[in-house]
């Protein structure tokens, strides 16, 4: 049988800096179990979005701390997080969308992020020349927004910890507990045997319902899919271009390596809440959006094999759940960020490590997303606005 201080479950990009956030303060017996192969998870399909502008305090909070990690990231790691301030454009098309973004600015300047600012049309038309501008009525910018590379802060953070002393086995999935009693979880059973985990973390991402029921806790994560559709490489769009997000009906884009990936938000049931597959009528919809959009990608090819689909970690109220679970001594959450996971994952990582060592975090106020907030009905409120 092997033993270990800490398990977590999930070597995805919030498992990696859990694992980093324990083993630098010094847990040597910290031990990564993924099910498959590095990255083949959601953090392998998430499209590389960072921004602080979010609804909520808490998001922000999170996206600064983040922020501050990813400026030092290289230096703690050895890794380029790709981090590049290219800017986050949200565009709304009538009055009470331009509402929701002033609104959420207030909140994001009581936070700290002051660099945000609203827009209207003539600087939405300069920051991006592409953009459709008929109907618009202003936005807001965030110029210290931009894009990061999910698999390299992975790798960054799984090679640090490693490096550290914590261990990760690959295509090792967790089967179930035994022998748990008093609060605690107990042996945990893997398809390559039993480990005895003094303390349990649940970094499964959308499969985070799934390991809790192993472990005989009830996790409020559900999957959802997003799809990705992606152009063949242009130069229709310079690679420089904010991320641009229309409020109104969430169509968003990005480029990426030359092609631009477009992406909207489809809220379809889906038989198998784990496919995923790329819908061909969410594929002619996201196109028709995109020409409608941004007219001069009516020249621009759709490249269907590579178009993409991953997974979402959606909790009730769309925020991350962390802390130790409702009802246990020894397992911790790292869960339900809704979206949000890989630009987190720095501050989380950090946060939960804080809370396993010390009794609670230091670097930021995370009462909002304590696991048992849904039990005494205080979920958290606010739009995401994305």
């Amino acid at each position: 049988m092997q033993t270990a201080d800490v398990v977590i479950v999930g070597g995805g990009v919030i498992g990696a800096s859990v694992a980093y956030h324990l083993a630098a303060r010094g847990v040597r017996g910290v031990l990564v179990l993924e099910r498959g192969a590095p990255g083949a998870g959601s953090t392998g399909r998430a499209t590389g979005g960072f921004r602080a502008q979010f609804g909520t305090g808490v998001n922000v909070r999170l996206s600064l701390l983040s922020r501050e990690k990813l400026w030092r990231f290289e230096e703690e790691t050895g890794v380029d997080s790709g981090y590049r301030r290219s800017g986050y454009l949200f565009v709304a098309h009538d009055a009470g969308e331009l509402e929701v973004l002033v609104e959420a600015r207030a909140v994001q300047v009581e936070c700290g992020l002051h660099d945000a600012a609203v827009v209207g049309v003539a600087e939405i038309a300069r920051l991006n020349p592409a953009l459709n501008v008929e109907g618009v009525v202003g936005g807001v910018y965030g110029p210290t927004d931009g894009f990061i590379r999910p698999l390299e802060i992975m790798r960054g953070y799984a090679e640090a910890a490693a490096r550290a002393g914590a261990r990760f086995e690959y295509g090792v999935a967790l089967e179930g507990a035994k022998g748990g009693v008093g609060g605690r979880v107990g042996t945990l059973l893997t398809t390559a045997g039993e480990v005895s985990a003094g303390a349990v973390v649940n970094a499964a991402g959308a499969w985070a319902a799934l390991v809790g029921r192993k472990l005989g806790a009830d996790i409020p994560v559900a999957p959802l899919r997003r799809q990705v559709a992606v152009t063949r490489p242009t130069d229709l769009l310079p690679d420089g271009m904010p991320m641009t997000v229309c409020v109104g009906d969430g169509f968003h884009l990005r480029v990426r390596e030359g092609r631009v990936l477009l992406l909207w938000p489809d809220e379809a049931a889906v038989a198998d809440p784990f496919d995923t597959s790329v819908d061909e009528g969410w594929l002619a919809a996201v196109v028709s959006k995109a020409h409608a959009h941004v007219p001069r990608l009516r020249r621009a090819e759709i490249d269907r094999a590579a178009c993409w689909a991953g997974l979402y970690e959606m909790s009730p109220d769309r925020h991350a759940l962390l802390g130790r679970a409702e009802g246990f001594d020894d397992l911790y959450l790292a869960n339900g960020s809704s979206g949000h996971g890989v630009m987190h994952a720095p501050a989380l990582g950090q946060l939960l490590a804080e809370i396993m060592l010390d009794g609670a975090a230091h670097a930021m106020d995370v009462r909002a997303l304590r696991p048992s907030r849904f039990a005494e009905g205080e979920p958290n409120v606010g739009p995401s606005l994305l």
